[in-house]
């Protein structure tokens, strides 16, 4: 379960973030390759020193390589 009470989906385009109000929606880019993508934040975390966000499998491979596990990118908050 998720912090905003609905079962987590690897296949949705969701996020993890610590202070965004849930339903926020976030532009997530990475630099490296220039893809983008819209998520929702309907979780808390991530809990680990450096990281600011945490996608959903669907999301983070659909701007990078899932095997990479770990990627460096830009947010711009959409609407909160």
């Amino acid at each position: 379960m998720t912090a905003s009470g609905e079962r987590f989906n690897p296949s949705a385009m969701t996020a993890a973030h610590k202070t965004l109000p849930l339903g926020s929606r976030v532009r997530v880019t990475n630099p490296s390759s220039g893809e983008s993508v819209t998520v929702r934040i309907n979780d808390r975390g991530p809990y680990v020193g450096g990281r600011c966000l945490d996608l959903s499998e669907a999301a983070f491979d659909r701007i990078g390589n899932t095997g990479a596990g770990v990627m460096t990118v830009k947010y711009e908050v959409l609407a909160r």
